[in-house]
């Protein structure tokens, strides 16, 4: 049967690290091992995408390099934590650059540094909450006028707070922080500081959100780009496909013809995600075309995917190509029933999936030697792509079985 153009080189054996496309990173570790319980489903039926990788006798984690599609807005979460843990750290930092500035002697820092540090944490928590508070509203504010909205809101707090500093502390109100200046001296420091930093925040911010849009760009022309290369391989196999069994059973292929309009219907879809439920199921479905293709008792699929998160979003085209390395590479070379086991589990907030299938009783570097790392490298880049650094794929050989490991976090639709 035809196959697609001469695949790539794979990666030498032996060799620890191999940089591919889009710098994509392949690093050798140590195996483990998987439990086996299962029941298996003679004979699941699937078609053809994705491009075939070869199987290595190590295991491989795959590093892809996307940096993260950026958020809406020009200011951050303030209601997140870390953001909330990095206002309390910087804002001490504040305190003790102005306690460091003042001509007072050394010793006397010290006793400052404790009305300014509460002085400056007061506004900085206040405006963080109150940006937290009023984030949705912001964000439907032009940039601009965003900025403008928080700036305000930040030296109206900083006067505010030195205003009731100085009405309810005794510190405040014997001259502590500032003896020279008063009340309204507090008052104008506060907002003038407040306002050439809160000017600097915001000229950062705008900065790094030019940055983000531009690594944001890139990583969606990238994410359609290895869309697009999948799409050719999966025609071409699918044709391969009807092509052979229309010589051996027409009837069957009519229905393999209506199967396929759904996975092309699915693979050509311009939808940059999916949910696992929809993955799942174009798995199965090309599993069952192949079940047919290849003939009774040739395939054994087993899934124990049951607890997995059905709207857990990823990818399109993640674990179809996957089964399909698994028939091309395990079963369709061994003279023996092969077997696929499909396994998933979900643990705190992560979602983890497994493809293990047999190897026919051939040198490893044989196998090596018919596929190429296509199919693997497509999948890792556009997990990173979509999960930026929170992805995991890994490929190893285990007992003598082929076995790709997939871990992503939990993220839900947003409605």
């Amino acid at each position: 049967m035809r196959r697609g153009p001469p695949a790539p080189a794979p990666l030498a054996p032996g060799t620890a690290g191999w940089v591919g496309p889009g710098r994509c990173i392949l690093h050798t570790t140590p195996g483990t091992r998987m439990s086996p319980n299962a029941n298996h489903i003679a004979g699941a039926r699937p078609a053809s995408i994705g491009r075939h990788d070869h199987q290595g006798d190590h295991t491989r984690r795959i590093i892809g390099t996307v940096p993260e599609a950026t958020a809406r807005g020009l200011l951050p979460d303030f209601c997140s934590l870390p953001l909330g843990l990095g206002v309390i750290v910087y804002a001490e930092l504040l305190a003790i650059l102005l306690a460091l500035a003042s001509p007072n002697p050394l010793a006397s820092i010290w006793a400052r540094l404790g009305p300014l540090s509460l002085l400056v944490l007061g506004i900085a928590l206040t405006s963080a909450t109150l940006l937290c508070l009023l984030r949705r509203s912001m964000r439907r504010l032009p940039p601009l006028a965003a900025a403008l909205l928080a700036w305000g809101l930040i030296v109206g707090i900083a006067v505010g707070t030195a205003l009731t500093t100085t009405h309810l502390l005794p510190w405040g109100q014997d001259g502590g922080l500032f003896p020279a200046d008063g009340t309204r001296g507090l008052m104008l420091r506060a907002g003038l500081i407040a306002a050439i930093v809160a000017a600097l925040l915001l000229r950062y911010l705008y900065l790094h959100q030019q940055w983000r849009q531009q690594v944001e760009a890139v990583a969606n022309a990238r994410f359609q780009t290895l869309q697009a290369r999948i799409r050719p391989h999966f025609l071409f196999n699918s044709m391969n496909t009807i092509a052979s069994l229309t010589r051996t059973d027409p009837q069957l292929a009519e229905e393999v013809v209506e199967d396929l309009a759904d996975l092309f219907r699915a693979s050509l879809s311009n939808r940059l995600t999916t949910t696992l439920a929809e993955e799942i199921a174009l798995a199965r479905q090309y599993l069952n075309i192949e079940a047919q293709r290849l003939g009774p008792g040739r395939m054994q699929v087993s899934w124990d995917v049951g607890d997995l998160p059905g709207e857990a979003l990823m990818p399109p085209l993640i674990l179809q190509p996957l089964v399909e390395n698994a028939v091309y590479h395990g079963i369709q070379p061994s003279a023996v029933t092969g077997r696929i086991r499909i396994v998933g589990r979900y643990r705190r907030g992560v979602v983890h999936l497994s493809i293990r299938n047999s190897l026919p009783a051939t040198p490893a570097t044989t196998v090596a030697g018919k596929g190429n790392q296509m199919a693997l490298i497509n999948v890792a880049q556009r997990m990173e792509a979509m999960f930026p650094g929170q992805a995991i794929v890994t490929k190893s050989l285990i007992e003598g079985d082929f076995l790709v490991r997939l871990a992503f976090p939990h993220t839900r639709s947003q409605a």
